[in-house]
Order: structure tokens, then C-alpha cells, then sequence
């Protein structure tokens, strides 16, 4: 999320030739066919994920299969030491419902900080949820303090590639204090929806806006980083470029991505004002908003009749299957109408998700 907040520190076969005389109709039908299969039928980025996140991304994939297409709702609780449970029990108070997904970030007042985050999702699956996690990153470029410059412009995302530098270094130490907490959640038993670099097509974070091939460089890494020499097979991983141009020109393949979506604040769900969904769905992920939030990035005036959004979607975004909305004044529990749109049959809460799906079996 570009907007500043209070937690944050901010210093994708041929046919034969037969096949060409086949009608036109014929030859559409099949095609997509073969896309919703070729869909449905996507492994796991790591070969090595275990059983349990296996069918939480089947589940997804199940999801975005269907004609018509349910839609798992999703609140991120807050930053670092804030990050609890507190708004999802704010939203069930209002609407009955609880949402399905619980999002919360590791970035703390100073650097990476873990462990409110995982109690927060490690309580919150254990009840039966569905969980995300993303990290506001330090930028490990500078050399002169331990944390801080989120929003640098003029970090070289080769020298954090290059193992003779001592940004190299510094960034493996970041990556070891995030993998550390992940680490912590698999020893749980807890499948993490993981969406790390978030809005990289932006201009307002240190990994935003880079040389496109350099970037899949840098995803590759972290990728090979936590799933090979850490271990870490309880991870789903979730390309999230915020709305607009380039959202898929950074997109390191699909060997390295799980589930793909949009982060985008705007009242208006439709294509004029929430850029970049054509391109996205034409990956083979289950699709997703992995951030939204109503009127901006920001001052939202917390007055947003949240019906919609549901109706946006269903109508302008046919293959999304989960959102995630932000906290404060643009949540579930800010705003009007949540309770009509969680009670919609079209909607997933956590209640509705499948016995054993998250949490205790």
C-alpha cells in the first residue's frame, strides 16, 4: 500500500492442421476448455508444498473453475506490533460473520517484526482461517541505519543479487528475519498466502518500478531462498502489482506464483478506474483484490456502502475469488452495508469454508 500509515516507518501447442477447418464456435469452445483446465490443473509453485497448502490453493482453484464464482472475503488486521485480532472481531460484532481471510504485515516501527503478526494469524487459523501475510521491507541498501527508507528511489536491485557486496548481506539477514517468522507458522501446522513486493509496478516503495528482468531476478531469489535452503513448503505465493499499467511485466512465471491479483483504492469497480484486470486474467492463477479499499489511498471518510464492491466485481471482475480489504477507515468495519455483503450467498466468510480446510482437522 502506497499511503503512509501510522505503523509504518517511512525515513504465461499448436493445433494440428486438421484443426483448422473445424468451425469457428468449435474451435472457441475448445480453447476454452483447455484454459479452464490448463487453470484448474496448475501445481503448486514449489514442487515441494506440502499437503495442506496443496488444498488450500486446489480450493482457490476450484473457486475460479466455476461459472459462477463465489468470492472469499478477506480483512488485513494492521503492521507489526499492531497486527491482532481486534478488527475481525470488530466486523463479526457488526455483521455476524467472520471474515475468511486474516492479513497481517511484518513490518515494525523497527524493521522486521514477527511476532504479533503470526500470533495474530496463528489464533485466527486455529479458528478456522484462511491467512496472508506481506512485509514492507526495509531497504537493506542503506548502510547507515538498521531499518527505515521504504520509500527510497534509488536502490540498485542488482548489488542486493550480487554476493561480493555488503547490501547482499544485509538483504540475506532481512530475508533470514522473515523466513525466521514463516519458519515459526510452519512449525504451527499454518499455510501462508505470501505476497512479498507488493505494488512493484508503482513508484513508491524501494523495489517499485525497477528494470522489469531485474525484479524476476529478485522474486526468483527470495523464492529459491525460502522454498530451497529454508524449507519453507507451507507458502502460496501471490503476485499483487498494484492496479494500473505494467501489471504483468514484472511477473516472475508461472513456476513462482500460486494465486496472482490487484491492489487498488477506488469507490468505482470497474475497468475505467481499476486498470490492468485484462492482463491479469489471462494468467492461469485463481485472481484475486489483494488490497482494496474504498474512495483512495487516501482519508477515506469511512462512509462507503460496501454492496458496491460485490457488484463491481461480479459484474466488471468475473474471475476473482478473494478479496482482502485494508484497515482503518477503508475496512469492513468502517464502512455501510458490510453486513448485506458478507450475509450474500456469492460471498465466502469463514464460517462457510470447508471443515478442515484451515485450522484443526
Amino acid at each position: 500500500m502506497r499511503k503512509k500509515h501510522h505503523d509504518l516507518n517511512t525515513t504465461t501447442g499448436l493445433w494440428p492442421n486438421k484443426t483448422l477447418t473445424m468451425k469457428p464456435i468449435t474451435c472457441l469452445f475448445l480453447t476454452a476448455v483447455l484454459w479452464f483446465n490448463c487453470r484448474a490443473g496448475q501445481p503448486p509453485a514449489n514442487p515441494q508444498t506440502n499437503d495442506r497448502a496443496k488444498a488450500i490453493l486446489k480450493y482457490f482453484q476450484d473457486l475460479d473453475a466455476q461459472t459462477n464464482r463465489r468470492v472469499v472475503s478477506g480483512q488485513f488486521s494492521n503492521f507489526g506490533d499492531g497486527a491482532n485480532l481486534r478488527l475481525a472481531t470488530q466486523i463479526h460484532d457488526r455483521t455476524g460473520h467472520w471474515p475468511a481471510l486474516l492479513g497481517a504485515d511484518y513490518a515494525g516501527r523497527g524493521g522486521i517484526s514477527t511476532n504479533a503478526p503470526n500470533q495474530a494469524v496463528l489464533e485466527y487459523w486455529q479458528q478456522g482461517g484462511l491467512v496472508t501475510l506481506s512485509a514492507h521491507m526495509y531497504n537493506p541498501a542503506r548502510t547507515n541505519v538498521p531499518f527505515g527508507g521504504l520509500r527510497d528511489k534509488d536502490v540498485d536491485l542488482k548489488a542486493l543479487l550480487d554476493p561480493n557486496t555488503e547490501i547482499h548481506a544485509r538483504w540475506l539477514h532481512e530475508l533470514d528475519l522473515i523466513a525466521d517468522g514463516l519458519q515459526q507458522l510452519k512449525d504451527a501446522g499454518v499455510v501462508v498466502l505470501w505476497r512479498p513486493f507488493h505494488e512493484m509496478n508503482g513508484n513508491w516503495f524501494w523495489w517499485d518500478g525497477k528494470d522489469p528482468q531485474t525484479f524476476i531476478q529478485l522474486w526468483r531469489q527470495m523464492f529459491e531462498y525460502f522454498t530451497k535452503t529454508k524449507g519453507l513448503d507451507n507458502l502460496l505465493w501471490v503476485y499483487a502489482p498494484n492496479h494500473g499499467t505494467n501489471t504483468v511485466v514484472y511477473y516472475p512465471g508461472d513456476q513462482y506464483v500460486d494465486l496472482v491479483g490487484l491492489d487498488a483504492y477506488t469507490d468505482y469497480i470497474d475497468t475505467n478506474h481499476i486498470l490492468g484486470y485484462a492482463e491479469m486474467a489471462r494468467l492461469a492463477k485463481p485472481f484475486g483484490f489483494t488490497e482494496f479499499g474504498p474512495h483512495s489511498p487516501e482519508n477515506p471518510p469511512g462512509d462507503y456502502d460496501y454492496r458496491r464492491f460485490l457488484a463491481g466485481v461480479q459484474t466488471n471482475f468475473p474471475r476473482t475469488v478473494f478479496f482482502m480489504s485494508w484497515n482503518a477507515k477503508w475496512s469492513l468495519a468502517s464502512n455501510t452495508n458490510v453486513a448485506e455483503m458478507l450475509s450474500d450467498p456469492r460471498i465466502i466468510n469463514r464460517e462457510n469454508l470447508p471443515k478442515g480446510l484451515a485450522g484443526k482437522r
